[in-house]
């Protein structure tokens, strides 16, 4: 889609250009442009997502962490590797989700991913 096609911005910003920043800093931009875009749905659609997404894994990542506390305070340290397994893969799922979404951004696509997506849509 082209970015004409977009619409415009309340931000003055390229639809496509703000949908992208929307994912720089995970769901802390995504905030920010859920924030001060109130017209363009193609950005708010993102923003909600990047929202979703990253502040999800934030949580997980969060959880995780404690959880880790917790098994060490009860010096459960054979399940370590496990969590840290666990952790890696989050890290990473979650480096290949913000690549793919800014670059599906940029291109102007409404890329939607099976839940989160499917909440933003909603919420946009």
């Amino acid at each position: 889609m082209k970015t004409k096609d977009l619409g415009k911005t309340s931000t003055g910003i390229e639809p496509n250009v703000a949908a992208l920043l929307s994912y720089v800093v995970g769901w802390v931009t995504g905030l920010i442009f859920l924030l001060i875009e109130k017209d363009n749905k193609f950005v708010r659609f993102h923003a909600m997502q990047s929202i979703i997404v990253f502040g999800g894994l934030t949580a997980a990542m969060i959880l995780l962490s404690i959880l880790v506390s917790i098994l060490f305070m009860a010096r459960l340290y054979f399940i370590f590797p496990l969590f840290r397994i666990i952790n890696v893969l989050l890290w990473l799922a979650g480096l290949i989700l913000w690549i793919v979404l800014m670059i599906k951004a940029y291109q102007g696509e409404h890329f939607k991913l099976p839940i989160a997506g499917d909440i933003a849509d909603k919420k946009k």
